[in-house]
């Protein structure tokens, strides 16, 4: 049995923000693996002279940063024990009613979607969220119950905690921050900054996904989900 580490971030996330579009992402890996990636992303950030107490996020992707972060995609691609999910919402106004009604129910229904693919019944899973707020501490006991009741784990030994961190702190974290930034400003249909639009055609280009479709559920590298409003 493996012990994998999830970590998760959102884009577009909050009730009033006004964007049509919310993205859901997580990378996952085995737990043995973590601190070989974590000084490989450390190596790649002390190779352009960025402290690796520095956090990258997509906002502060620019054209002088721009081959740190194309080494960093790559980079993600070329590990085989790096996997992601992306789950993309490309119209919150379809979700209207249902997100009017509770907000916090819709939340935890777009973090099933996003990690249900992940979890397998039969591995253990550490599950790290980007802390957002003060209620970081009630989402996760309420999500912890939802995914293990989903897998029938009750006495939660499948899924063993989840957990809220800082971004800053952890820089597998920071790899999810990029890729679900470039699904967010790809669905936007944005063009404000070339370094952007050339980070996304790397990732189409390397996924082999226009990543404006849902892929197969069985792809475990770079998975895509369109979440559509059901009929």
């Amino acid at each position: 049995m493996i012990t994998y580490n999830v970590y998760c971030d959102e884009s577009c996330h909050l009730e009033f923000d006004k964007s049509p579009i919310m993205v859901l992402g997580a990378i996952w890996l085995d737990v043995d693996k973590y601190q070989d990636i974590t000084k490989r992303i450390n190596n790649i950030k002390q190779f352009y002279h960025i402290p690796v107490h520095r956090e990258l996020k997509w906002t502060k992707v620019s054209d002088s940063l721009l081959p740190l972060y194309e080494q960093l995609i790559n980079y993600f691609f070329d590990d085989d024990d790096l996997h992601f999910r992306g789950l993309i919402v490309d119209n919150k106004t379809d979700f209207q009613h249902e997100i009017t009604k509770s907000y916090d129910d819709w939340y935890f229904k777009m973090y099933f979607n996003t990690l249900r693919n992940i979890i397998d019944p039969k591995e253990k899973y550490n599950i790290y969220l980007d802390i957002k707020d003060t209620r970081s501490r009630r989402k996760e006991l309420k999500l912890h119950e939802i995914i293990c009741n989903s897998i029938y784990d009750f006495d939660h030994s499948h899924v063993l905690k989840i957990q809220s961190i800082r971004s800053d702190e952890v820089a597998i974290m920071q790899l999810v921050d990029l890729l679900i930034g470039a699904l967010s400003y790809n669905a936007r249909g944005l063009s404000t900054s070339k370094s952007k639009q050339k980070l996304i055609q790397i990732i189409k280009e390397r996924s082999g996904y226009s990543l404006s479709r849902t892929t197969l559920a069985r792809e475990s590298k770079f998975n895509i989900f369109h979440l559509q409003l059901e009929e």
